[in-house]
């Protein structure tokens, strides 16, 4: 697949089957978000990849997450979290868990390494829907609390940067429009 045709037809694809994709196909897609652009050849980038049973301890934290939040909660209430919690985690047969780990060198920009870790991530889903696999890149306010930082063992320093679902998409994704670049470009020729 040609690289432009890959970045105009590849959408986020949230329902995929529960076919397990080969392990093989997964690690061409971790291998293709270690090519990710990164200043000072930090790659801070770390992959965690869960499947099958794997995918419990997610469901886990994200169960925990949402009893906590929970004001006076009935004993049916929480088993109705940690229910949703788990059915989070299965949405896919693989997720990748994204963490990003700075350099301690003192010229690296902190944010330049989640920008790197960012570019990993679109580099993983080019890869996905280069080979037939969806994605989706899955955040939210649950990802960035200290109970799944130590979940996933990220230093103090780290961050979770998300979660890419990834399997065999269930349906044929729809098709997505971009504003023309005439309105998001400004060209500055110096004239």
């Amino acid at each position: 697949m040609d690289i432009i045709e890959a970045i105009r037809t590849r959408r986020t694809i949230g329902k995929v089957t529960d076919q397990v994709p080969d392990k093989e196909l997964i690690k061409t897609i971790l291998e293709a978000g270690t090519w990710a652009p990164n200043h000072y050849r930090t790659e801070p980038w770390n992959f965690i990849v869960l499947s099958g049973q794997g995918r419990d301890i997610l469901g886990r934290i994200y169960g925990e997450i949402a009893v906590e939040e929970l004001t006076d909660p009935t004993e049916k209430e929480i088993e109705i979290a940690k229910e949703k919690g788990m059915k989070k985690a299965r949405r896919a047969p693989v997720i990748i868990v994204m963490v990003m780990e700075p350099s301690d060198q003192e010229k690296v920009v902190w944010v330049e390494e989640i920008a790197a870790c960012a570019c990993a991530a679109q580099n993983m889903m080019l890869a996905a829907h280069s080979l037939g696999l969806g994605s989706i890149w899955r955040t939210g306010q649950p990802t960035y609390t200290q109970k799944m930082k130590e979940a996933f063992r990220v230093s103090e320093k780290g961050q979770i940067m998300g979660f890419l679902y990834i399997g065999y998409p269930a349906a044929k994704p729809k098709s997505s429009r971009r504003k023309s670049i005439s309105e998001k470009t400004q060209w500055w020729d110096g004239k």
